[in-house]
């Protein structure tokens, strides 16, 4: 269900990621609304990270977005309370199952996905009945609930048996499933269901850091802000929140008739609630703190391709967009002092173009395969650009007669045409992203190549006629030969990646 919904929603998390954060309130909104909608908290965590790899966010902005995710993942709670085990739906969690199947099978796009959105809905309910099931019989072999639980020692082994099972799980909301399933079965009792919630809680901190340890700077750090508002976030909650809620359920007639799993789903969210309001005031200083602590050394560039933005194939999409344009600027940039400058890039640029391009092909390889057709666009899109891109290094690097190309008139005039041509529209990575920028582009390239295609053959005799009034000798001769093939290949790779630009931003302005 999680996968459908974010690949259903990719776009709506870009959207409301990079517009909807603009102040701290804001963020935490936004987290909170995004894992209503995913139903996963790390799938907003993960597609933050990637956000703030791109620039999109700012790093204190991610803080928000992140501990509102935590906020948002209680819904699990109050979703099974009131219809997992207040009546059983397990009688149409079967008919659901089946109507998300054949959607699946025989529907495309938006509705595929809805139907497996479907299954997963019912398949959680069939599994809250089977867990009730297990949970029963459970409980008449090992009662939990005749072990104490009213001291820190026996509370903490609690927790830690809540910390094991999100890790086994990997999924807060399952773990908060079998809890609720649990408590209304009577295998554990109430004080024992808040021990487990805060255990989980903490539990789901392992998934992002086991993500971030081999991920970028922003990952490692956005995993050390989950990490400590979970742990903070606990310590209260085992010393202030569970005795407050615990007194309550004691002493306050109205408490008391509430149903222990009502009881336990609200304490999830006022969990999550305090954390935020002891977060709150710190923000800046975590901020700075967690900064300090994880010093970034990566390149900028590359910290775009974040590999947790792949659990949201738009996301992942937009960050290898960004990092495509970079690479095509810069290509475009060597050319162009190689034409005018007569200065062929160093091995040291040649090499990192090399590695960014590599690791472009290796990033788009790992995004999945879409059902979202407007996503799926995009991506054959991007794949179309990427092709022009590695043509375009291709002729950087097969260029070895820029020397010589200055010294004739008529060529060096059609080179200085296309640079021109270049400066006219390209002075910032930025302008890659314009429609209409690229569209005029393509315009102009397109002017360039048909002259040249009609003054090919005069060119060539311009060639001819500048070796003999120079006499110049064949070798040299042959090199500026050699320098109008590789113009005439360059111009038409350059106009035809103009093109395939104007049509996909076009498509993305519409």
């Amino acid at each position: 269900m999680t996968d459908s919904l974010k690949e259903m929603a990719g776009e709506t998390i870009r959207v409301w990621l990079s517009k909807f954060t603009g102040s701290t309130f804001k963020a935490i909104l936004t987290g909170a609304v995004l894992t209503l909608i995913v139903q996963s908290s790390t799938a907003t965590t993960l597609a933050t990270i990637g956000f703030v790899s791109a620039g999109v966010l700012s790093f204190v902005h991610a803080i928000g977005v992140v501990i509102g995710a935590s906020l948002g993942s209680t819904s699990t709670g109050w979703m099974v309370a009131f219809l997992g085990v207040k009546f059983s739906i397990a009688q149409i969690a079967l008919p659901l199952i089946a109507i998300g199947a054949i959607l699946k099978l025989f529907a495309k796009g938006r509705l595929a996905l809805l139907g497996l959105t479907i299954a997963g809905f019912g398949l959680i309910f069939f599994g809250i009945d089977i867990l009730q099931i297990a949970m029963s019989d459970f409980a008449s072999k090992v009662n939990l609930a005749q072990y104490p639980s009213d001291t820190l020692l026996s509370q903490c082994l609690i927790i830690v048996i809540g910390i094991v099972m999100t890790i086994l799980m990997q999924s807060s909301s399952a773990a908060v499933t079998a809890t609720i399933a649990a408590l209304a079965s009577n295998a554990i009792d109430l004080q024992q269901a808040f021990c487990l919630v805060i255990g989980l809680n903490i539990g789901t901190v392992f998934t992002s850091v086991l993500a971030a340890l081999s991920a970028t700077v922003d990952a490692k750090r956005t995993a050390a802000v989950h990490v400590i508002f979970k742990i903070i976030s606990a310590v209260f909650a085992v010393f202030i929140l569970m005795p407050a809620f615990l007194w309550l359920y004691k002493n306050n007639a109205y408490v008391s008739n509430w149903d222990n799993i009502i009881l336990v789903a609200a304490f999830h969210t006022c969990f999550s609630l305090m954390g935020i309001f002891i977060f709150i005031p710190f923000l800046k200083q975590i901020e700075s703190l967690i900064t300090r602590l994880i010093p970034d050394h990566s390149p900028s560039v590359l910290q775009m391709l974040d590999r947790s933005s792949l659990s949201v194939p738009a996301l992942a999409i937009n960050a290898a967009s960004k990092v495509m344009n970079y690479c095509i600027f810069d290509v475009l940039s060597m050319i162009k002092k190689m034409i005018q400058e007569s200065i062929r890039p160093s091995n040291d640029q040649l090499a990192k173009i090399d590695e960014y391009i590599l690791a472009l092909q290796f990033y788009l390889s790992e995004i999945p395969i879409l059902e979202n057709e407007k996503e799926q666009k995009n991506l054959i899109y991007l794949l179309r650009i990427m092709v022009y891109l590695r043509v375009l290094r291709s002729d950087l690097g097969s260029m070895t007669s820029y020397a010589e190309m200055s010294t004739e008139p008529s060529l060096y005039h059609l080179a200085l045409d296309y640079v021109q041509i270049l400066d006219n529209h390209l002075k910032e990575a930025q302008d890659l992203i314009s429609a209409k920028n690229m569209q005029d582009l393509d315009f102009d390239l397109n002017n360039l190549k048909q002259w040249n295609e009609a003054h090919r053959s005069e060119i060539r005799n311009d060639i001819v006629h500048y070796s003999q009034k120079h006499q110049l000798n064949a070798a040299y001769s042959l090199e500026l030969f050699a320098a109008q093939r590789w113009l005439d290949r360059l111009i038409e790779h350059s106009q035809r990646l103009a093109k395939v630009l104007s049509e996909k931003y076009q498509i993305k302005t519409e």
